[in-house]
């Protein structure tokens, strides 16, 4: 039974990405779904494609080892979409572009767009491969033992409805996944709760400290703003967020769509985390990223456990179709083109751009296989963005005031994410970190240096 629907739902979401294929016309469809996306598609991708396998798995494991304190993976999210709410959301929308380094092509110029085009395709393998490491458990959870075979499989079927349908594909396939994990959330936590004795029961069992918020003695201050600046501030400059405003009908879509995204993503933070405390006191000697799909098949009734199954799915795969059609989109069109000089017609960057999701859903797995681990996958990802790309984004929207330099913003990119590469290369910790205040010191000392001695210069 229970995989009688899984499968159903595999097959449902190739069938969606078969039935898009007939909406793409060219490049425009392909990329932004021709900029017709609706409040409900807008919303319903961003929820789908934010709550994925670090908001499921890896946030629910984040519960069973440190309690409460897990739900700052998503509440910083909170914090990030709501500024880029009311602050941003209308003005990107307004720039049309298709990807995040064209938007830093207009503040800085090409040599800047090509750089970080690259740092964003190396960052994003591994949001990628996250998302196939959890998809891969999720599934593993059915059937047990086959955990390569299971990250291989979920591969396969994202890969293959991202390339029928492109844009079109991801924002029908985001809105049903999110229906669907809404409600496996919502049905599972109340069960989770009476499985482990009540809400009492479980604080009895886990410790006061398991309940304390917003920091306990597993995650303190800087572990709660290590996040805000890693993980918090992908959602203020994300290259996967800004392609749903990007495909939004119009400003006012955008930033809606951005609040209502912020609010659903409150309760739902609490909600995964309780479930994965609720794990911890049902079935402590388990994995903590097992916790999740554990209590489905414990406390869920057959054939209900395998619609909170397709949930979890649906929130995996509704990021990872993304993040590898954005990816994508950017070597496509932001790298290859721009390096032929003839241009390049556009169903030959539409064949290159679908060719390029089967090759980076190959590194990917690779590299899925080889960490096996939701949380050091995403952030090895989110570090290396953030540390380089973040300040620069941010800053480059009020550049002329600002006095910035494409100097100053290229060496911001590489130094801050080469300083964050290397320190998760060599796992050192706070590197990130590092990597984000020399980003921020670059970009402004190098711009200023620069413009300093172009003036003395002109004298």
């Amino acid at each position: 039974m229970n995989l009688a629907v899984v499968s159903f739902f595999f097959i449902g979401m190739i069938l969606i990405g078969a039935m898009s294929f007939r909406r793409i016309r060219g490049t425009e469809s392909f990329f932004v779904a021709d900029r017709r996306g609706s409040p409900l598609l807008i919303t319903g991708s961003l929820v789908a494609t934010i709550v994925g396998g670090s908001s499921t798995i890896g946030m629910a494991g984040l519960g069973f080892e440190k309690g409460l304190v897990g739900a700052w993976w998503l509440l910083v999210g909170v914090v990030g979409l709501m500024i880029l709410a009311f602050s941003m959301a209308k003005r990107v929308r307004r720039y049309a572009f298709y990807t995040l380094p064209e938007l830093l092509g207009d503040q800085y110029g090409s040599g800047v767009k090509l750089v970080a085009s690259v740092i964003i395709s190396i960052a994003w393998l591994g949001i990628i491969a996250g998302q196939m490491v959890a998809a891969g458990k999720i599934l593993d959870v059915l059937i047990p033992g086959h955990l390569d075979l299971m990250i291989l499989l979920s591969a396969v079927v994202f890969i293959i409805y991202t390339i029928l349908g492109g844009q079109y594909s991801i924002l029908r396939t985001d809105t049903v996944q999110s229906a669907i994990l809404l409600l496996g959330i919502f049905i599972c936590l109340p069960l989770s709760i009476g499985k482990a004795g009540g809400l009492e029961s479980l604080r009895f069992n886990l410790g006061a400290s398991y309940f304390s918020f917003p920091t306990n003695t597993h995650g303190d201050w800087t572990y709660v703003v290590t996040l805000m600046l890693m993980v918090g501030s992908t959602y203020v400059v994300g290259p996967d967020i800004y392609s749903r405003l990007f495909c939004a009908r119009n400003e006012g879509v955008a930033k809606n769509s951005t609040t209502i995204t912020a609010l659903i993503m409150i309760p739902l933070a609490f909600s995964i985390t309780l479930i994965g405390m609720s794990a911890k006191a049902i079935a402590p000697g388990i994995s903590p990223e097992g916790a999740f799909p554990t209590v489905v098949m414990d406390v869920l009734p057959m054939g209900i456990n395998a619609l909170v199954i397709a949930g979890l799915l649906s929130a995996v795969m509704s990021s990872a179709d993304t993040c590898l059609l954005t990816t994508s989109t950017i070597i496509s069109a932001d790298i290859i083109k721009p390096c032929l000089r003839g241009g390049m017609r556009d169903e030959h960057l539409l064949f290159i751009s679908r060719a390029i999701i089967v090759l980076i859903g190959l590194v990917s797995l690779e590299i899925a296989l080889k960490l096996k681990g939701v949380i050091k996958a995403l952030l090895l990802g989110y570090t290396i963005y953030s540390s380089g790309l973040v300040l620069p984004v941010i800053c480059g929207f009020y550049g002329k005031w600002l006095r910035l330099h494409p100097s100053g913003a290229m060496a911001a990119v590489i130094g801050g994410g080469g300083v964050a590469l290397f320190g998760k290369w060599m796992d050192y910790s706070h590197f990130g970190l590092m990597g984000m205040g020399l980003s921020g010191i670059l970009l402004f000392g190098v711009s200023w240096t620069v413009r300093f001695l172009g003036r003395g210069h002109s004298r």
